[in-house]
């Protein structure tokens, strides 16, 4: 046996030492995690001994402070607002109605320039025109002479006619009496009775002939009238022509559009001007239906009115302010329905301002065409509803009321929201205590602090800034609204 080879096998540890190594190992750990337990279980036990139990405090109940009001029913008008662009209400454009060469035009006539009303705006050469005018006169004078020698002569045709119908008679008595003494007495010969028939005869045609032509005299003088009143007729054509060769301002006309040019030719139908009228300015301003069908007051209804389309409405006041700055404002009046938009199904109303746009000391613009301004319209008014800050009602529809200092939720429907208050007609009743304050989470029952409205003085209320269309009632009477169709 080789001794080195046995040395080495007794060093190598066996499977049964290695096994019980590892259980010593465990054992030890396990000793060493009970002792550590131990000591943070006895540790915790004497802390805990040495904390003393804090005092027991009575609170009171918890109190949260808040605004009241007391609310009780108004009639308060409902204020529609939109927005729409100024424009005039009356504007036309200007076509020659005669074709020419311009020979003048207004000094001022320039695009912004207003041209007062009666001044001349334009001159068509009135040359051919004038020619015109002095042939159609010189035709009625001489159709004036051919009637009056027609009736002339239809006079002395008549008296004439006397004189020829008594030779007529004279000359058949002869050729008659010729006649008579040839067959009776034999006197006379038979080319004595030819001359006195030859004489007869040539009297009656005589007389026929003038009596045909006093009988067609009224014919001719009639055909000669009938052609002076056409001349007539074509000179008051030819003078109507020469006046359409000079254009002038219907109104105090602002200048839209400009088109001509002296020396310019001008025909029929070509759009040379276009002219507005500043005195009666307009805005078209689109509101929702449901505004419209509810709010606008519309007048009672006439059965001469036509039953498919809006009733007139009443002219109820607005206000305008323009959008560039609030504080420039004017008055007009509710005018008419122009139209129904069945893609955004808005009606379109038109408000109307008569009086004088002019700027005033704190304005330094007028109202003018163009201006984007926001309307404010007053419609029906709204009645025995509660006037409540939008804030004191919540999205769900809930205003908070303060019963016997505890909070209260109530349900309440909103008629209309309008500026930075709602107004609601239902779930309130009149003195209600409405709690202005806005909680957050409130939960009902809990206590309030507040003061009774009736001891709070005025200068202590906050009163809403009333708008434009409201300051403007205020100064006069509202008027009388018509039934909501």
């Amino acid at each position: 046996m080789n001794p080195i080879t046995d040395e080495q096998n007794q060093d190598i540890p066996t499977e049964p030492g290695r096994a019980r190594r590892r259980i010593k190992r465990l054992i030890a750990n396990g000793i060493l995690c009970i002792l550590i337990l131990g000591l943070g279980i006895f540790l915790k036990s004497w802390l805990t001994s040495l904390r003393e139990p804090p005092l027991i405090a009575e609170l009171p109940s918890p109190e949260v402070n808040v605004e009241v009001k007391a609310v009780h029913p108004e009639e308060v008008p409902v204020i529609i607002s939109g927005y729409g662009e100024v424009h005039a209400a009356d504007s036309i454009a200007v076509t020659p109605k005669v074709a020419g060469e311009i020979v003048y035009l207004h000094p001022d006539l320039e695009v912004g320039k207003v041209i007062p009303e009666g001044e001349l705006l334009y001159r068509i050469d009135q040359r051919d025109y004038l020619a015109a005018q002095a042939q159609g006169r010189a035709q009625i004078e001489r159709l004036e002479i051919m009637v009056k020698a027609l009736k002339q002569q239809y006079e002395s045709d008549k008296n004439r006619l006397q004189t020829i119908k008594r030779a007529r008679d004279i000359a058949q008595e002869e050729f008659n009496r010729d006649k008579a003494l040839l067959q009776k007495d034999d006197v006379g010969s038979e080319s004595m009775v030819n001359l006195s028939e030859i004489n007869y005869r040539k009297a009656q045609d005589a007389f026929d002939q003038v009596e045909q032509a006093i009988d067609l005299y009224p014919l001719r003088i009639a055909e000669a009238e009938a052609a002076l009143r056409a001349g007539r007729s074509a000179l008051q054509l030819a003078d109507l022509t020469l006046e359409r060769t000079e254009e002038y301002a219907p109104f105090n006309a602002r200048i839209q559009h400009k088109q001509i040019e002296v020396g310019q030719a001008v025909a029929p139908g070509l759009i040379v001007l276009l002219l507005a009228d500043d005195s009666v300015l307009e805005v078209s301003v689109p509101i929702d239906s449901r505004d419209a069908r509810r709010w606008i007051p519309f007048l009672e209804e006439d059965s001469g009115e036509s039953p498919n389309w809006f009733r007139p409405v009443a002219p109820a006041p607005c206000v305008l302010s323009w959008t560039e700055d609030p504080s420039v404002t004017w008055t007009g009046t509710l005018a008419r329905v122009e139209r129904f938009d069945p893609m955004t199904r808005t009606v379109t109303v038109a408000i109307r301002v008569t009086e004088n746009t002019s700027p005033s000391e704190q304005q330094k613009l007028p109202l003018v065409e163009g201006m984007f301004c926001r309307v404010e319209i007053t419609g029906n008014p709204m009645h025995s509803v509660y006037r409540l800050p939008e804030w004191a009602v919540s999205y769900e529809g809930l205003a908070y009321l303060a019963e016997d200092q505890r909070l209260q939720p109530v349900k309440v429907n909103v008629v209309r929201s309008q500026g930075k208050e709602v107004f609601v007609d239902e779930g309130l009743s009149p003195g209600s205590l409405v709690v202005l304050t806005r909680l957050v989470d409130p939960v009902p029952g809990i206590l309030l602090n507040y003061e009774s409205p009736d001891s709070v003085s005025d200068e202590g209320k906050t009163i809403p800034e009333p708008t434009p269309a409201e300051e403007l009632l205020s100064e006069g009477e509202p008027p009388e609204p018509g039934k909501t169709p």
